[in-house]
């Protein structure tokens, strides 16, 4: 008995709904225009670094003795970051100061030679070819100490210098790529390696996104940025654009561009390396009228398209000056006879069913059209209008045409039209959101 009369229930429930739409009778779910802040963004994702990281690469090759530092540490311009071992050096500097002392040696000894020598050519005792070979062996000897001397504070600036590996700048110890004990290849080397990254300041940080090209053009210098990570939920960060490159990154024949944006980090919670999801606010009105996207694009299913033609008509006239109003009117007409012969040929009434988004501005005045307006710039583009549709005080179904402005993707922002006598007070009004199943 139980199912039997749930059963009953529900096809009287079907039979009353049919017998509703049977008589024209349909019931709509509503949303309120509000007012609040909208924005129009482009989203992209990027990676945290620092402003400026430098790399530590050793000055000469050698065996690591000794690291003074670890990660994470703050270290000063100068301080030393890791010493390599210096007894071969040691070695090589004796040896040197040997080869110093012997080369000193014989310049001395030839010094004494070519001064004789002089003594004697003023004497005319040798000629002078003598003279000039006395010279040449006292050159080649001062060159030879010369050099010497050179080597030897070669060898004593590596011990001294190039065996402490020191930090250039103040900063933070990122990464350190070497222990005691391990080989450190000289910088020049191609097979080099870096062996210390140190960022100099990890309170300014950059993100490092990609845009691509469509979205390109929206971007600009000193524009607000939001991002998120998934690591702190919860919390929202802003920054501002620092540059955009104009070198393209191609991948997968898709082309993006590198957009820098420099963030604070006074708290020090973004790290480098940490991947956020990135807004750029391209536009943002405040204290704005909003509504539904769903509200605009919605379309009465009990109305036929050539009554939705004429009452959406009929709302833009309140849009326009008086003369434009007759204009339009005359328009309208002149298109309803065409059409109406054109049926009478048999060819349809084509041309009054279209949607209102086929009404478009030009030069202040709404026409008909079968395509959208092709303008030039964004600033000389016509209005967009359209449509929402509501139960007036008669408890009959409406509609009235409004200005859109910004979108993002859920709401919309509407304008109030300057040319109407008599604008409507959009704010709270109700107005169909989609009909009720």
């Amino acid at each position: 008995m139980k199912k039997q009369i749930i059963l009953y229930c529900l096809l009287i429930t079907l039979l009353i709904g049919c017998s509703s739409k049977k008589n024209g009778q349909v019931s709509y779910e509503f949303t309120t225009v509000r007012r609040g802040t909208i924005e129009r963004t482009v989203s992209s994702s990027g990676t945290i670094n620092p402003v400026s990281a430098v790399k530590v690469l050793p000055r000469m090759s050698g065996k690591v003795e000794t690291v003074f530092v670890d990660y994470n540490q703050n270290v000063k311009r100068g301080d030393v970051l890791a010493q390599l071992n210096t007894d071969m050096l040691r070695l090589q500097r004796d040896q040197q100061q040997a080869s110093v002392q012997k080369a000193r040696a014989n310049y001395e000894l030839q010094l004494i030679g070519y001064r004789t020598q002089e003594e004697l050519a003023q004497r005319d005792l040798i000629s002078e070819y003598e003279l000039r070979t006395s010279r040449n062996s006292l050159e080649n000897l001062r060159a030879d100490l010369a050099v010497a001397e050179a080597n030897l504070r070669v060898k004593e600036t590596e011990i001294n210098q190039y065996a402490y590996i020191t930090s250039p700048i103040d900063g933070i110890v990122l990464d350190r790529n070497i222990n005691v004990g391990d080989t450190v290849v000289d910088s020049s080397n191609s097979n080099s390696s870096s062996i210390f990254t140190i960022a100099e300041n990890l309170r300014e940080m950059q993100i490092e996104a990609m845009i691509g090209e469509l979205d390109v053009a929206s971007i600009h210098k000193g524009q607000e940025v939001r991002f998120t990570l998934e690591s702190l939920p919860g919390r929202r960060f802003s920054g501002i654009v620092e540059t955009l490159r104009m070198v393209p990154v191609i991948s997968s024949n898709v082309v993006s561009y590198t957009v820098i944006i420099n963030v604070e980090n006074l708290d020090g919670s973004l790290l480098p390396g940490m991947t956020c999801a990135v807004d750029f606010i391209v536009e943002r009105s405040v204290n704005i009228l909003l509504v539904s996207n769903a509200a605009l694009r919605y379309q009465p299913t009990s109305l036929s398209a050539e009554q939705i033609s004429d009452m959406v008509f009929n709302a833009s006239l309140e849009n326009m000056e008086p003369d434009q109003r007759q204009a339009a009117i005359e328009a309208r007409a002149a298109q309803k006879n065409q059409s109406s012969q054109q049926k009478q040929n048999g060819q349809g009434l084509n041309s009054l069913m279209m949607p209102q988004t086929n009404i478009r501005t030009m030069g202040g005045a709404r026409q008909f059209s079968s395509r959208g307006g092709q303008g030039g710039s964004a600033a000389q583009q016509a209005p967009v209008w359209r449509t929402l549709w509501f139960i007036n005080t008669d408890g009959k179904l409406d509609v009235i045409q409004v200005r859109t402005g910004i979108s993002d993707g859920s709401s919309t922002e509407l304008i109030i039209s300057g040319r109407s006598e008599n604008p409507p007070a959009l704010e709270d009004m109700q107005v169909i959101h989609r009909e009720r199943l």
